[in-house]
């Protein structure tokens, strides 16, 4: 008997509210969530989702999946991607990766929660995150750690967490560092750049990378083992 092809519907999705994280740019994010655990993002619900009832019973979980999307990619799916963890050259499919370049650019991030706020509206904070500021938050669902966590699952590729470098200040770094008036910079850093966030073909030593970071412009390189911060600086705003 033949199938009758499905018709399905077109699904119009909205945001509840969009993500303040520390990410200017995409380039110095942790490849993975969790990984930057002072890395601090904060999510105000929009109405008609800014209501205290919708979180009740939240608190009582230590950690929640986000539902987001790549707003940045929207639009740009590719078939096949070249994840970092394969040396930027092996292609996989996009369903085997956790590429921006999907055909809905949906993703899923795992943070802690850290605070709710509903004395004003409902403003969430989260550690661990990993998400460009501004990303647009879709839903948010309660980690369920018996159902969820299986330690015997295989991992493909990704067969482990990523090679760790150790980071150290230039004496200027240290001094900008000391003048800075983010909480933890110095501890959220050292997480980001311990992960070695260049690209995976990358291996001039001397050659100087920058992301954004806050309002702040770090400058940095790389030897065999170490991450080496230059230089911590305002962004420079256009005009200026």
């Amino acid at each position: 008997m033949p199938v009758s092809p499905i018709v399905a519907p077109e699904f119009l999705v909205s945001p509840i509210g969009y993500l303040r994280t520390p990410f200017g740019d995409r380039f110095g994010i942790p490849r993975q969530p969790r990984l930057a655990p002072h890395a601090r993002g904060r999510l105000q619900l929009l109405p008609p989702y800014a209501r205290g009832e919708a979180v009740r019973g939240l608190a009582a979980f230590s950690h929640v999946w986000l539902t987001f999307v790549f707003h940045r990619t929207a639009g740009l799916w590719r078939p096949t991607v070249r994840p970092p963890r394969l040396g930027g050259n092996e292609r996989v499919g996009v369903f085997a990766s956790r590429s921006p370049y999907r055909p809905n650019a949906l993703g899923l991030s795992l943070v802690e929660l850290i605070d709710i706020d509903s004395r004003d509206g409902v403003r969430l904070t989260f550690a661990g995150v990993d998400l460009l500021d501004g990303t647009p938050i879709l839903d948010i669902k309660p980690y369920v750690p018996f159902v969820e966590s299986l330690p015997t699952a295989r991992g493909g590729f990704v067969d482990g967490p990523p090679r760790q470098l150790s980071v150290v200040f230039t004496a200027r770094a240290r001094a900008q560092l000391a003048d800075q008036r983010w909480p933890d910079l110095e501890a959220l850093l050292c997480e980001l750049l311990a992960q070695d966030p260049r690209p995976a073909y990358a291996d001039d030593p001397r050659r100087i990378y920058g992301f954004r970071l806050y309002d702040l412009e770090v400058k940095w390189r790389c030897s065999t083992t170490q991450a080496i911060v230059e230089e911590i600086v305002p962004v420079r705003r256009e005009g200026a």
